[in-house]
């Protein structure tokens, strides 16, 4: 026979069997084709690792500065907590607490933290209250000098007049301080209760700032002495009203205060 088979056009062996691969022979199966890209969806390599996502605030940090970072969060938490439990005590009514801890919790409140409802009080404050200010400076080359009353209410209410954000400090600072010392002196301006000296040392303290930063003569010299007085006028009533008050002003005068070493210095700044 021919090396041909006619009907099946294939090349036979010796013992007969054709040269057709079969199928079922694993050694002549074809190996399946695989993208030329090493992504097994064929997409493009890069041949770089994936991004690894960058780390933001406390993560970034180091864990010693992780630590330290808690730490400090853990203190001002806890301290937030401590004022506003001693602001609400304060404001609470008598109970067993403030009756074994209120001294404490008068010392922390008084006179930077205290509240004033006045405003929602049955009978609102009607009247314009100023506080001034007047010092004796020595000058450099020794003589005395007196300033003129420095109006620090005014000061303040100029500092405050047409601003978006004022400043708490020039708003409160020097009201709140003279309702401390009204409200721990009696008429006689003699010091009521254990509060009583502190309240004059606050008020003087503003008062030695605040002249060496306004007054020209007391920026000159050395602040000795100084004097504080209260200007009370009425609040005067609508035109519709048939009330008649005073328009006057009412001055309660205090007597002079000697200033330390210390805050003639500068330490009250």
């Amino acid at each position: 026979m021919d090396a041909y088979d006619e009907d099946s056009q294939a090349l036979r062996g010796p013992d007969g069997s054709t040269g057709a691969r079969r199928p079922e022979d694993p050694e002549h199966q074809e190996a399946p084709v695989r993208p030329a890209s090493g992504d097994p969806d064929g997409s493009p390599s890069t041949g770089s690792p994936p991004p690894v996502p960058r780390r933001t605030g406390v993560a970034a940090l180091s864990p010693r500065y992780q630590v330290g970072a808690a730490v400090a969060l853990a203190v001002v938490a806890v301290a937030a907590c401590v004022h506003l439990g001693m602001v609400f005590l304060s404001l609470a009514p008598a109970n067993t607490v403030t009756k074994q801890h209120g001294k404490a919790i008068e010392e922390w409140v008084y006179p930077e933290f205290e509240q004033n409802w006045k405003l929602f009080a049955p009978n609102p404050l009607q009247q314009n209250i100023a506080v001034q200010a007047r010092a004796e400076v020595r000058m450099k080359d020794g003589n005395v000098r007196t300033t003129a009353w420095n109006d620090l209410s005014a000061q303040d209410g100029a500092a405050i007049d047409g601003s978006l954000l004022p400043s708490h400090t020039e708003q409160n600072e020097v009201r709140r301080g003279w309702d401390f010392f009204v409200a721990t002196h009696g008429a006689d301006n003699r010091p009521v209760g254990m509060r009583g000296a502190l309240s004059e040392q606050y008020v003087r303290r503003i008062v030695v700032m605040r002249l060496n930063r306004d007054d020209a003569i007391s920026r000159e010299g050395v602040i000795q002495r100084v004097q504080v007085r209260s200007s009370t006028t009425n609040v005067q009533p609508p035109k519709w009203s048939r009330e008649k008050i005073s328009d006057k002003p009412v001055f309660r005068l205090l007597p002079w205060w000697t200033v330390g070493d210390e805050e003639a210095a500068g330490g009250a700044r």
